[in-house]
């Protein structure tokens, strides 16, 4: 047996985040076998640290479950961080430079090397002062005619540079426009292009993303895998590559966006996928905000003269919903859509209710299905997550990167819409379950930073406690895996131990630094002064630096190290 005592540090245990004032964090932790075996005061710890194989003084440090990011794309991340960094330009002109410098410089011959087109990530033209992307001619004398492609930030539109867009014959495809932009089809054969690599470059994709999740405190990530950015093969090689914690990289668990008309239509794709936590997850019902291609109620505030689809449009109908939600539960593998827009989100609920009434309330209640996003939220909605037993996987970086009364959403809304997205209080309110994450790369795996946007959310009476926006980013992205926690944990025979020696028989949840659950933890440093009133969970005021991740570990293994 090997065992590690953490000591000399605070302990977010589930006493904590239940009552974050009360009691006092215990201060030492101790981990045998890549289980939680103890959990106690520093008087406790000394008599344990003779015995341990390692003593790991905190030094004051922060300990708290480790970080699930529900929502996710690995590869996409890998790819992001290998081409140009576009989220941080200015302006048009800015953008158009960072291309031409990276197609003349290291960046573009390691893609050309690998027979890849050059690619950029993250670009908005919101804040720009020009207000427009790229075109397709500014791309080819940026980059010397070289093939490029730019994502936009939301990842549902880019824009294509001539040679790209010849090779792939993208303007015959629906969503081409001649200035280069594409969404729908064209956009989704560019990503398929963009993913096509080798299979020693794509490993070396995955491993840089999964590195990047560590290092921000993450233990567990929820790939959203769809036939555009992925295939099947391609999802199973991923889910293999982290399934033991001996790789030292977060666990993957793996959604498949591929819509079911059957049973047998689910079965046959968890068997081809094997370990799928899910059949959906990014099957998108409609688009993005930003992009203008979520389905709306009523029209975009800001739809240019001519748009083709001023209101959005949808991707699925209700019976496709239904179908899909009908067979997943029939087969006993959770569901999940992606949806953004109110017109996309009630095609959807009426395809949850068409199977509810086939399957029963409680068959389909019992499912673990989930929505992605579900940003557009209104009561009628809310009461129907409830009934039907939804978890809710969100993003609050979003409020914090585009909402606002000056943000894009307010621009693609109007105010008023604007303020009701991303209604968290009332969902947690409403007791529907709640899991975050970041959809990396559209924002980055910063999980103290959406927990701080949960708190701190631009409508003030949605924003969430510190502890609940905490376990939703932790805890409950185990629970919204369906994930038994890697493979440890489960009920505590007599004799397990909690704090200061006190048995218990209950069941230790994933994600919960209690007696029998997996060891999946971080450890951070806290800049002085920014605790908050129980001086354990940091306050996470907008003026303060956020906790700083100097170890993160998934079963007892170290996947990130700096503690020195």
């Amino acid at each position: 047996m090997s065992t590690t005592l953490y000591r000399g540090g605070a302990v977010v245990t589930p006493a904590v985040l239940a009552a974050p004032g009360s009691p006092d964090a215990p201060s030492a932790l101790l981990v045998a076998d890549g289980v939680v075996a103890w959990v106690g005061a520093a008087d406790e710890a000394d008599g344990l640290a003779d015995a341990a194989d390692a003593v790991v003084d905190l030094r004051g440090a922060l300990v708290t479950p480790g970080f699930v990011d529900a929502h996710a794309h690995v590869l996409d991340t890998g790819l992001a961080r290998a081409g140009v960094d576009l989220a941080a330009c200015g302006s048009l002109a800015e953008a158009l430079a960072a291309v031409h410098a990276a197609a003349t410089g290291a960046v573009g011959r390691r893609l050309a090397a690998e027979g890849s087109p050059l690619t950029g990530w993250g670009w908005a033209e919101d804040a720009w002062p020009e207000g427009r992307p790229p075109t397709r001619d500014e791309l080819d004398a940026a980059a010397g005619g070289a093939p490029v492609y730019l994502g936009r930030v939301d990842l549902h539109a880019g824009v294509v540079s001539t040679s790209f867009a010849e090779v792939l014959g993208l303007a015959t495809l629906p969503g081409w426009r001649p200035d280069g932009l594409v969404t729908g089809a064209a956009h989704a054969a560019a990503r398929a292009a963009v993913r096509d690599l080798p299979a020693d470059a794509r490993e070396a994709r995955h491993r840089g993303a999964l590195e990047a999740a560590a290092r921000a405190g993450i233990v567990a990530v929820h790939e959203q895998s769809t036939p555009e950015t992925d295939t099947r093969a391609g999802l199973a090689a991923l889910l293999a590559l982290t399934s033991d914690p001996g790789s030292a990289l977060p666990l993957v668990a793996g959604w498949r966006a591929e819509l079911c008309e059957t049973a047998d239509d689910v079965r046959a794709l968890a068997a081809a996928v094997p370990g799928l936590a899910g059949v959906g997850g990014d099957l998108a019902a409609d688009g993005s905000l930003g992009s203008r291609t979520a389905a709306l109620r009523a029209p975009y505030a800001d739809a240019p003269t001519g748009w083709p689809h001023p209101a959005g449009r949808l991707a699925l109908t209700a019976e496709q919903v239904s179908n899909h939600v009908a067979s997943a539960t029939r087969a006993g593998v959770p569901a999940a859509f992606h949806v953004i827009g109110d017109r996309a989100l009630d095609e959807v609920l009426l395809g949850f209710r068409v199977a509810a009434e086939v399957e029963g309330v409680d068959a389909v209640r019992a499912g673990g299905h989930r929505l992605e996003h579900a940003s557009m939220l209104d009561a009628p909605a809310l009461a129907a997550l409830v009934l039907l037993g939804i978890t809710a996987s969100v993003q609050p970086a979003f409020d914090d990167a585009w909402g606002g009364d000056d943000g894009t959403y307010a621009a693609r809304l109007g105010r008023g819409r604007a303020a009701s997205l991303h209604p968290l209080a009332d969902l947690r309110a409403a007791g529907v379950p709640l899991a975050f994450g970041s959809d990396s790369p559209v924002t980055p795996f910063d999980p103290w930073g959406a927990v701080r946007a949960a708190v701190r959310h631009r409508t003030p009476d949605q924003r969430l406690p510190v502890a609940a926006a905490l376990a939703a980013h932790t805890r409950d992205g185990w629970a919204a895996a369906r994930s038994g926690g890697d493979g440890a944990g489960g009920p505590l025979g007599a004799g397990g131990v909690v704090g200061s020696g006190q048995a218990t028989g209950a069941a230790a949840a994933p994600g919960d630094l209690a007696v029998g659950a997996p060891a999946h933890l971080a450890v951070w440093r806290l800049a002085a002064g920014t605790t908050g009133p129980d001086g354990v969970l940091p306050a996470l005021r907008p003026d303060e630096p956020l906790p700083e991740c100097v170890r993160t570990v998934r079963a007892g293994v170290v996947l990130h190290d700096a503690l020195g």
